[in-house]
């Protein structure tokens, strides 16, 4: 996919930019992310960027350094303003950040966290997967392993962060942290579910499913 390549939802629909950005730097995206947030007006669309980074630790706003187990060597840790506690992220791994206007939407946190969480599990269906969810643990989980971390910022009632979905990385880097804050949490990914299709493939048929859902909830 290009780097920054644009497309826009149909008039008829709730206006959605959508970027894809490739392999993108952490820190400098998070950056980008809050400027957008803080700079948007009641005018300014809602975006989803779609990408990936390079090896990355990031520890929520109230991230326990203890869930990060071994030294991680020359993958940065980086902490930041979402919720949540440790993750990791690298090549391989579609991320999807949804700037939007929760207000404008008429959207609450726990709706969008669900929304996200379905867009996951109605992707994982279409390979006829089953994947759920659990009780005070935001993600999307195949049989007891996560496979979908969330993470979010709620900031002048508009939102940043977003979620992250394994599809064919290295996972070795899981086992230096206990993902998500919870130990012994095995994780996951579509190439070890069988699913061999071109990482382009999936990032589009995501995009099919969040914007469907998004679209829906608007008109609800």
């Amino acid at each position: 996919m290009p780097a920054l390549h644009k497309l826009t939802a149909s008039p008829e629909r709730v206006a959605l930019s959508v970027h894809y950005r490739g392999l993108a730097d952490y820190t400098g995206t998070w950056r980008e992310m809050q400027a957008y947030t803080d700079t948007r007006t009641a005018e300014t669309p809602d975006e989803l960027w779609l990408l990936q980074h390079p090896p990355v630790f990031t520890l929520g706003r109230n991230g326990k350094t203890e869930h990060l187990l071994h030294h991680p060597g020359d993958i940065p840790v980086i902490h930041v303003d979402r919720g949540g506690q440790v993750t990791y992220h690298g090549p391989g791994q579609l991320v999807a950040y949804p700037l939007l206007d929760l207000k404008r939407r008429r959207l609450g946190i726990q709706s969008l966290v669900h929304l996200l969480e379905q867009s996951v599990i109605d992707l994982l269906a279409d390979y006829s997967i089953h994947a759920g969810r659990r009780d005070k643990a935001p993600g999307v989980y195949v049989n007891g392993r996560k496979i979908a971390a969330l993470g979010l910022r709620v900031r002048r009632g508009c939102c940043y962060h977003g979620l992250s979905l394994n599809v064919a990385m290295d996972l070795s880097p899981f086992s230096i942290i206990n993902p998500c804050g919870f130990a012994n949490l095995e994780v996951t990914q579509l190439a070890d579910l069988g699913i061999d299709v071109p990482f382009d493939t999936v990032t589009a048929q995501y995009r099919h499913h969040l914007e469907h859902l998004l679209n829906a909830s608007a008109h609800e």
